[in-house]
């Protein structure tokens, strides 16, 4: 963990990159230095059925759910979700200023009791990092 689930209507494609949004939300993930690297996941699934407010055409909506495993404190996990969300937000900024737009971001904490995982790809990180 953390994974990130990022869902966005589709109307707002023209106006943002996704795989760039992905991309600037890992890194922000990466930068607060609490998650480990090997656990990061960003996904983006495009909304094609969707209502918003008043029901117009127009109005577009990006919701982002960060899962994250226990222990940490609140402290830490609210100094992360701001470092994520202003990240975003500022790269999303040019999408606020020519739509309508609500940008959405929470966090979940998932109980080590009911969360199974399988992840091999943290000894990848630990072996490169070793022969460096």
């Amino acid at each position: 963990m953390p994974h990130f689930t990022i869902e966005y209507s589709a109307n707002i494609e023209p106006q943002v990159d996704i795989a760039a949004m992905c991309e600037v939300v890992r890194k922000a993930a990466v930068e607060t230095g609490i998650f480990p690297l090997g656990g990061i996941r960003v996904r983006a699934i495009r909304c094609d059925h969707y209502a918003i407010a008043d029901g117009r055409n127009d109005l577009g909506f990006l919701d982002v759910l960060l899962r994250i495993g226990e222990g940490r404190y609140l402290a830490t996990r609210q100094a992360a979700g701001e470092h994520i969300f202003k990240a975003l937000s500022a790269f999303l900024d040019p999408v606020f200023t020519h739509s309508k737009f609500a940008l959405s971001f929470d966090m979940q904490i998932n109980d080590k009791e009911t969360s199974w995982k399988r992840n091999n790809i943290h000894d990848l990180l630990k072996a490169e990092a070793a022969n460096g």
